[in-house]
This record gives structure tokens, sequence and C-alpha cells, in this order.
């Protein structure tokens, strides 16, 4: 179970709307690298699982061929729990594809400035899975860019129920 918890977490590190547009293909990739902090989550609601208790950063690096890792620390039952994920760049701008092609994931950029609304669709369990998360260059809550995320929330039947994880710089058991 907590397995699948860490991977439907995993999973929902990227996102995307198709109603939303790509952003330029001329753009940079180099815009979505370095440090973002999880600001909001969501799912299906059928997804089981603990939500996390806090998040550290999100850590967004370039890897060769126009990949991208992943790395970002959950602090979950009092157990931090890091998670490494190589999303392979596909010919769609700003989609990759993760976990040896099983699941889909979109970056697209918020109508908030220094936002994204990452979106990932695919199998996880044997069970279609879809979770979308709200990043964003600071700490700070942005109410435009919630907004704009539970409206994507709602648009896709994903849960209600937006989870906002406490930002920890590291991952500290038993306290932040």
């Amino acid at each position: 179970m907590m397995r699948a918890l860490l991977l439907a977490i995993g999973l929902g590190l990227v996102a995307a709307l198709q109603a939303q547009e790509f952003p330029a293909v001329g753009q940079p990739l180099q815009d979505l690298l370095g440090r973002w902090y999880l600001k909001a989550m969501t799912s299906d609601p059928e997804i089981p699982g603990k939500k996390p208790e806090s998040v550290t950063p999100l850590i967004l690096k370039a890897l060769e061929g126009g990949d991208l890792e992943a790395q970002i620390t959950f602090l979950i039952d009092g157990q931090c729990q890091d998670v490494t994920l190589v999303l392979k760049k596909t010919n769609q701008p700003f989609t990759f594809t993760a976990y040896d092609g099983k699941r889909v994931v979109y970056i697209l950029p918020s109508k908030v400035k220094d936002h994204y609304i990452l979106y990932c669709e695919g199998e996880l369990d044997g069970q279609e899975v879809r979770m979308a998360k709200l990043v964003g260059r600071d700490p700070e809550n942005n109410p435009e860019a919630l907004e704009e995320f539970k409206e994507v929330a709602r648009a896709k039947g994903l849960n209600p129920d937006i989870v906002r994880p406490q930002q920890s710089e590291t991952c500290s058991p038993g306290g932040n």
C-alpha cells in the first residue's frame, strides 16, 4: 500500500490540461529547471492512501536529450519518503512519460506568473489514475493560482478536496 501511495504521489509530480494551450515550442526548457514549491494537489477520488504531512521543494534537473529528473521528499506517517522520477521527453512540447511509458505527464504554465499546473494520467497497479499538482517558485500561497487549480480539478473531475501540504526545506520526522 505504501508503494502504491508513493507511486501515486510521484505520478502527480507534473501535469497539464488538454483544453489549455502548450507553451511555444521555442520556450526554453530552462524555465522549468530549479526549485519549485508544491502548493496544492488532488487526484481521482478513488485513489487510497495517506496524504503528505509536509513536502520539501521539488527540484527539476535537465538530463541528456531533453529528459528531466524530478526530486522531492514527502513526510508521510512520520517517515521521510524520497521520490526521484525520470521524465522522458516525447515529441510533444512539455509532455513527458514516466514509469516506462505507463504514465503521461504534462507540464503547463498557469495563468499566474511563476506557477505551473502539473497533470498526469496513467496506470497504477492496474488502475487508470489521474493526478494534478500546483507548483510555484516561492512558498507563499497565491489565491489566484489556487483558484485556477481548483477550476482545473473540477473540469477534470478530480477530487474537490484539495490537499495543501505544509512546506519544509528538509524532511524531519517528528517535527519540521
